[in-house]
């Protein structure tokens, strides 16, 4: 996260701030569902943007690390919990889970290189990395507009678009596929 040129770190830290601010805004939504998603992606929107701020600008104290795994922790057991109604919020739960082990690899690296021993890429970035990927691409097709009114001919608001949703779902896709390939 904290390594790699300054510019792709900022491109990724509004990508997901502005990702954060969308969620936040959908949080309002009158569709319960809509607003239960839309805070966990918030979180998460907001945690990428500060776990990818560039080193050269702010590197976070030794605590910052913990934390930030203490926090994505506390998400994935409300998404482990959500998980058993819905299967969408596995997804969330594999988010959280990646944040977590983000958080937890950064920790242990305070100086954010590899050591010169490692060969290749860990399983568990590996397999997270093959996840996010096809979600990534998965998520890409399914961008394809959504045709006809939704509810039945009432107008819906801007908040509430299924394409939108997709769309902010693919940012933070594409926000994991990032960090986890500087990690």
């Amino acid at each position: 996260m904290h390594g790699g040129p300054a510019s792709s770190g900022w491109l990724l830290v509004a990508l997901c701030a502005a990702t954060g601010a969308y969620c936040l805004l959908r949080m309002r939504s009158p569709v319960e569902e809509q607003r239960r998603a839309a805070g966990g992606e918030a979180l998460m929107g907001f945690g990428m943007a500060a776990m990818a701020v560039p080193a050269a600008v702010f590197t976070p104290p030794a605590w910052a690390w913990p934390g930030y795994a203490a926090v994505f922790g506390a998400a994935a057991l409300r998404a482990l919990w959500s998980a058993r109604r819905s299967p969408h919020h596995v997804h969330h739960l594999l988010g959280t889970a990646a944040m977590v082990y983000m958080a937890l690899a950064m920790a242990a690296s305070p100086a954010h290189h590899h050591e010169h021993g490692d060969s290749g890429v860990p399983l568990v970035t590996g397999a997270l990395l093959l996840y996010f990927v096809g979600y990534v691409l998965l998520s890409g097709i399914r961008l394809v507009p959504v045709t006809g009114s939704v509810g039945g001919g009432a107008s819906v608001g801007w908040g509430d678009r299924p394409e939108l949703a997709r769309a902010c779902r693919l940012s933070m896709g594409i926000g994991m596929v990032a960090m986890l390939l500087t990690l």
